[in-house]
């Protein structure tokens, strides 16, 4: 077990970082295709073939997931993961070929470097070529590396952001696992006693100051525009159906929703992907036990994203701040 996403087998994960102009992708591989499920909780988000996802749809399998800076730019590198798994023969059989089914979701990065600098199809490509099934790289790399958490007072208070993994197993042999890209509007708290990990920055430097208590200590103040986002995919090695997916992904969302606050909100574009991988017909665990465990992960997953993350563009880490290695 690695505590990662990849303990689920048959998902791999490979990142591409650009540390000179702010951003990257990561890239969730699963090429001999899983059932997938999605759950759209913030108002501004930027997905693609989130509706294949949908019981009522046809698709039965996805082939990959991406999550990507860029904004809706990033969307472009789903293009260079379906070349990857077109040439190694995976994807939907259609008659006369196959056509991968890749999903994605964005976070806006494009303030945190070179705005003109955005992931695209080359990206995604080189992302596969770098995926693993092994430990999983977190913090300031793939689609973290322009993150950024606590914006509410401006990018000039706010904390960096990153990605994280965490993974948990039930009983003998059911495993839960996911991979976050945070780049919230609101504070990474600690899950457990909702202590303020990484948020607007006090001006003395000691800590953090909560995005909560500002908005109810203040009339009428300013709300960034719409460019934040917490995107993320929680996967199983457990059988489920599409409509058991699907809903593994909307309770796993209560994981961004105990460890982020506020989260959903109108300025965020929170989204969350699941998949479905049995290995073993043997691995078993109600969608209860799943769901609850899920979110639990995601959470977990959200505090190793900014702990783990470096400074970069100006913006410090949680440990910059608080003064210690994390």
């Amino acid at each position: 077990m690695h505590d990662a996403i990849t303990d689920v087998a048959g998902i791999r994960v490979g990142h591409y970082t650009d540390k000179v102009g702010v951003t990257g992708c990561t890239v969730v591989l699963c090429e001999s295709g899983a059932v997938g499920g999605v759950d759209v909780r913030g108002s501004a988000p930027g997905t693609r073939e989130t509706d294949l996802l949908h019981p009522l749809s046809w698709a039965q399998q996805v082939h990959g997931i991406v999550l990507s800076g860029g904004s809706a730019f990033g969307l472009d590198t789903a293009g260079g993961v379906m070349r990857y798994l077109e040439e190694g023969g995976y994807g939907l059989h259609v008659g006369v070929g196959r056509v991968p089914i890749v999903p994605a979701a964005i976070l806006f990065d494009l303030s945190s470097g070179d705005p003109k600098v955005r992931p695209g199809v080359e990206e995604g490509y080189q992302a596969c070529l770098a995926a693993d099934s092994g430990p999983v790289a977190e913090g300031t790399v793939g689609a973290g590396t322009g993150a950024a958490v606590g914006k509410l007072l401006g990018r000039k208070v706010a904390t960096k952001g990153g990605i994280g993994t965490a993974s948990c197993k039930i009983g003998s042999g059911a495993i839960v696992a996911a991979i976050v890209a945070v780049n919230a509007f609101g504070d990474v708290v600690d899950p457990n006693t909702g202590r303020i990990i990484a948020g607007p920055r006090r001006q003395d430097g000691k800590g953090f100051l909560s995005t909560v208590d500002l908005l109810k200590g203040h009339d009428g103040l300013s709300v960034p525009v719409k460019v934040n986002t917490t995107i993320g995919i929680v996967a199983t090695n457990v059988c489920l159906s599409k409509e058991e997916t699907n809903k593994l992904a909307q309770t796993a969302n209560a994981g961004v929703a105990q460890a982020v606050r506020p989260s959903h909100t109108i300025v965020d574009g929170d989204a969350l992907f699941a998949l479905s991988l049995p290995g073993n017909d043997q691995v078993q665990a109600s969608i209860v036990q799943l769901g609850a465990v899920a979110a639990e992960v995601v959470a977990r997953a959200i505090v190793n994203a900014v702990m783990k993350a470096e400074g970069l563009a100006g913006i410090p880490a949680v440990k910059e701040v608080l003064g210690y290695d994390a």
